[in-house]
């Protein structure tokens, strides 16, 4: 469980990396897609960690190692949990994000955009502050299943960025 909790906090450093120095230099929209699929990384190891827990705790025998399927099932072992339900939600939308058509826009510059059409009248405009947001969103919930899994400490694994 420990080692899956590893690799979360590891896929987030290597996201913050992406952010702080890539994206602060290139501005190009690949480097927001890689920043996005970082996240998703780090929430298909967090939720493995959720289904190890359980998986120890006796409440489910075995998971699926499908990514949507792991989210369903996560999703049932904490239903009375909003704040995983909603981070849940949010990893299908970065999900669908990665898999959506998209257009680039100001690349090069401070306003770089990823322009990402999700069905025929959602489009969501993703630039540097969005996909700050985003890691910000995934960090939380990161963190929160270290919490919930036993408090293993962040620091661990995030050396000097705190």
């Amino acid at each position: 469980m420990n080692e899956y909790l590893s690799e979360a906090f590891e896929e987030l450093k290597r996201a913050d990396h992406l952010i702080y120095v890539s994206l602060k230099y290139t501005r190009t929209v690949d480097v927001i897609k890689s920043i996005i699929e970082r996240l998703i990384n780090a929430y298909d190891e967090a939720m493995t960690v959720l289904l190890e827990k359980a998986k120890e705790d006796g409440k489910i025998e075995s998971y699926s190692k499908n990514a949507g399927i792991k989210c369903n099932e996560v999703k049932a072992l904490y239903p009375d949990n909003k704040d995983i339900q909603a981070h849940m939600e949010f990893y299908l939308l970065l999900r669908k994000i990665t898999r959506s058509e998209y257009k680039k826009i100001e690349e090069y510059r401070r306003h770089v955009a990823m322009i990402v059409q999700l069905d025929q009248s959602t489009i969501i405009s993703i630039d540097i502050d969005r996909v700050k947001e985003y890691y910000d969103r995934a960090d939380a919930f990161v963190k929160s299943v270290a919490e919930i899994c036993g408090g293993i400490e962040p620091t661990t694994y995030y050396g000097d960025y705190f």
